[in-house]
């Protein structure tokens, strides 16, 4: 790296970036100690720049490569200075880092990562900002960058949020260490785009986890990184008194010599609250939204009014060998007061036992018995080996990249050889062979078939547990489009679990894809975000369903409370685009689609608009473009636009190839409204009966 063409002191300008503003006189890195540094590949230097004078426009004080430091001893011994000092640690990730297989910010990041062992698990440090589309999965990074949640800033670009959240997370770190911290801000924080998996289609952006639920019905995604103030969150999140029967348990805390015991603590985490939402007297946070906080040291209070519950359960876990020291404790929100805590010294076979001991207890202190409808499941492992590989698998599974994929099934095998009767093995083995083939992983035709086949297996081995028959029903929905068959699976599971929301919204989804109804699936994804009330993807779902129901302003609501959140979530912008194309507000409908962060998701809704403003050539170049970038992946999309512009044979044309694709936005032509006016269309008809739904 070149560091002497860094120099973004003062009133530098870099290729055209905005002069950054020179920190205060008493806030100079050699006498503040409230310092973000911020780490760059010199190809970032204008991207840097604008990042750096976004931060220091609101007084953050931001440590980078000064312009009298121009290399030699003193130079390299001053950056490491810095490192050890700085407060927060920004590296800049980007296409140039992926590509730069040396440099200097490498060993920034490795000084980084060193210090970060040497921090507590709740105590902020690194914050990772991704400045284009480069994905978290494959990523040249540290593994300490991928265990905290990623921002995605385009080309540098600060927000309000963004900036209030880092002022949050300096005041934070000032107040543990003894220094006064400033008011809080006013604005709410953005959530760091998820983990993008491969998303061609719009309507695959918006409603992954309803119509690929099959392959992540149990997995949720990346956690949402959010403040003491919950001003953007669902309304349903803040406006209702907390109920007192409410709980969020946080992920438990790792404490072990080996960190990589850090899938243990998280399964631990993930039981428990397993466990205690099988009690309909308890309202329990799901987990994307307790995880949200993982590796934060937010005040307890201020999470509890985020999340609108009145108790949190948090605690740690040691492991060594298979002594385990598990601490927990209950937390009421609105004084801080503990309810309840205790220290368990057991042994790994223990786990499961200590599992109930402590959901029980907590409901116990909740005023809320553990009655037969409410009382946890049975214990399906007999071999302890097998569940805690089960427990490392979910860990990998989690990460959705490619690698950990791998891991992830070797696990579940392993797992399966120890003891071949254990069905959520198969489940879970099932889900990785589905998740490769949904990502193109692996082959589709090799993976579905072993998926499905996974799914009966564990529907054979335990037809008690309703987990086993929500994943076959998903393999029902997402490889043999048998809705019959899904729906049976379904009912089978609501016998066993009435309860269960997971189920409930399976139905919907169901009745959904074969009648285009949409208020019920409407309601429970409303219903799901007071439980869940962090999940972006959610709330990108509700949006699309409403758009999709003809609720324009509603939908409109909802895409600008997900950006609001985050600015760079894939597929918002272009769907607050749509949105606002259907209502015929169409320069804002320009506007907002080209902030999509996703080029593929960005060229399904551009040749709309263009079109619906006369810019036919336009149109045209667009379309063409997303036939090129998509290609065979994306007819479902191609197919829309053709819809949408009256052109019915091309449109059925790519109907037909996204059918020979098993293409999963298929799924959704029912109630798609660019679909509207080929619905008269004998074709129409026959696509209908092709994919086993009934007719209107």
């Amino acid at each position: 790296m070149a560091h002497a063409s860094r120099g973004l002191a003062g009133k530098t300008s870099v290729n055209g970036a905005p002069p950054i503003p020179p920190p205060p006189e008493n806030t100079r890195a050699t006498a503040v100690r409230r310092a973000v540094f911020l780490s760059y590949a010199s190809e970032d230097a204008a991207t840097a720049a604008r990042l750096c004078a976004g931060l220091r426009e609101t007084g953050i004080e931001v440590w980078l490569d000064q312009s009298e430091l121009r290399g030699g001893d003193a130079w390299d011994h001053r950056i490491r200075e810095q490192i050890r000092q700085c407060e927060l640690f920004i590296p800049v990730i980007s296409h140039a880092t992926q590509a730069r297989a040396e440099g200097y910010f490498r060993l920034e990041w490795d000084l980084a990562d060193q210090r970060r062992r040497m921090i507590a698990r709740r105590k902020a440090f690194i914050v990772p900002v991704v400045v284009d589309n480069t994905p978290e999965s494959g990523a040249e990074v540290p593994d300490s960058f991928l265990e905290v949640h990623w921002t995605r800033l385009p080309a540098g670009q600060t927000s309000a949020a963004f900036c209030d959240r880092i002022a949050a997370l300096l005041d934070d770190r000032a107040v543990k260490d003894g220094t006064p911290a400033p008011a809080p801000p006013e604005s709410g924080r953005a959530r760091p785009a998820p983990a993008m998996r491969r998303r061609t289609l719009l309507v695959a952006a918006a409603l992954l986890a309803v119509a690929a639920g099959w392959v992540a019905w149990r997995l949720l995604p990346p956690g949402v990184l959010v403040g003491s103030r919950a001003a953007h969150l669902p309304d349903a999140a803040t406006g209702a008194a907390r109920d007192e029967k409410s709980i969020a348990v946080l992920p438990f805390v790792n404490m072990s010599a080996d960190q990589s015991q850090e899938y243990f603590a998280d399964g631990l985490s993930e039981e428990l609250i397993d466990h205690l939402a099988r009690n309909p007297q308890l309202k329990v946070i799901a987990r994307t939204s307790s995880f949200a906080f993982k590796g934060k040291s937010e005040d307890i209070r201020a999470i509890a009014a985020t999340l609108g519950v009145a108790h949190v359960l948090e605690g740690s876990v040691r492991k060594s060998g298979s002594d385990l020291r598990i601490t927990a404790q209950l937390i009421r929100a609105v004084d801080g007061r503990h309810l309840w805590s205790q220290t368990y010294e057991r042994k790994l076979t223990d786990i499961l036992k200590i599992q109930d001991e402590i959901s029980t207890t907590v409901a116990t202190a909740l005023n809320v018995l553990m009655g037969a409808d409410g009382r946890p499941a049975p214990p399906v492992a007999t071999n302890i080996e097998a569940y805690n590989l089960l427990l490392k698998g979910n860990y990998f599974l989690a990460r959705v990249n490619k690698n950990d994929a791998v891991k992830a099934l070797e696990l579940y095998q392993e797992a399966l050889r120890l003891q071949p009767d254990y069905a959520l093995a198969w489940v879970q083995l099932g889900t990785v062979y589905a998740q490769q083939a949904d990502n193109g992983w692996a082959p589709a035709a090799v993976n579905y078939p072993r998926a499905r086949a996974a799914a009966a297996r564990a529907v054979e081995l335990a037809p008690d547990l309703a987990a086993t028959h929500i994943f076959l029903a998903w393999t029902h929905v997402g490889i043999d489009w048998d809705w019959a068959a899904a729906r049976a699976e379904f009912e089978r599971a609501r016998a066993l679990e009435p309860e269960n929301t997971k189920i409930a919204r399976g139905l919907a989804r169901v009745n959904h894809t074969i009648y285009g109804e949409l208020a019920e699936e409407i309601a429970l994804r409303q219903e799901e975000l007071v439980r869940n009330p962090l999940d972006l993807d959610q709330l990108g779902n509700l949006a699309w369903l409403q758009m999709s129901a003809g609720r324009l302003e509603e939908a409109a609501a909802t895409y600008r409370n997900l950006l609001q959140l985050n600015p760079a979530f894939a597929g918002g912008p272009a769907g607050l685009g749509l949105t606002l194309a259907l209502m015929g507000r169409l320069d804002a409908a320009l506007t907002e689609t080209n902030k999509d962060v996703d080029e593929n998701i960005r060229l399904a809704v551009l040749p709309i608009i263009y079109w619906a403003q006369h810019r036919r050539s336009e149109s045209d170049r667009a379309l063409q473009q997303l036939i090129h970038q998509a290609g065979e992946s994306g007819p479902y999309s191609a197919a829309g636009v053709h819809a949408y512009r009256g052109e019915a044979d091309a449109a059925f044309d790519w109907l037909e190839r996204a059918y020979r694709l098993h293409d999963v936005g298929l799924t959704l032509i029912r109630s798609d409204p660019l679909f509207a006016a080929l619905r008269a269309d004998r074709r129409y008809a026959a696509l209908l009966a092709k994919m086993k739904l009934v007719q209107p």
